[in-house]
């Protein structure tokens, strides 16, 4: 986690499709959560954290759930195995998948309401 403000980081997304999806996942995830938004890194916006120690000793913190405003889509970094989420996926709209990762083109036109679950059942499995 970094001390940078994210209302200075979502001010310079330059565009203003992703800014807009950017201010909508602050908002949700920050109700979702109860958590409020943290920059980790240069350009993920953070909710809570969670600590990792993979069987070769490397261990570290990164957040519970965040995403990052990318060019093409916006991507959302999730925890749990996002098969599970299949039901949820199926309503959400257009996606891709990725290991941890769900990526959206347009947030503001994905199914709020499947948008929601997904982050709240990411953020209950990052809590273990």
């Amino acid at each position: 986690m970094t001390t940078e403000a994210v209302e200075a980081f979502l001010a310079t997304i330059g565009d203003e499709q992703r800014q807009r999806d950017a201010r909508l996942l602050v908002a949700l995830m920050g109700e979702v959560t109860g958590e409020p938004p943290a920059m980790w890194g240069t350009s993920i916006v953070g909710f809570g954290s969670r600590h990792y120690k993979y069987e070769s000793g490397r261990e570290g913190d990164v957040a519970a759930i965040g995403f990052a405003p990318r060019k093409a889509q916006t991507v959302l970094y999730l925890t749990g195995d996002l098969a599970a989420y299949g039901k949820m996926l199926e309503l959400l709209g257009p996606h891709t998948l990725g290991k941890g990762c769900l990526y959206v083109k347009r947030v503001d036109q994905a199914d709020q309401a499947a948008l929601r679950e997904i982050i709240a059942r990411s953020f209950a499995a990052a809590a273990g």
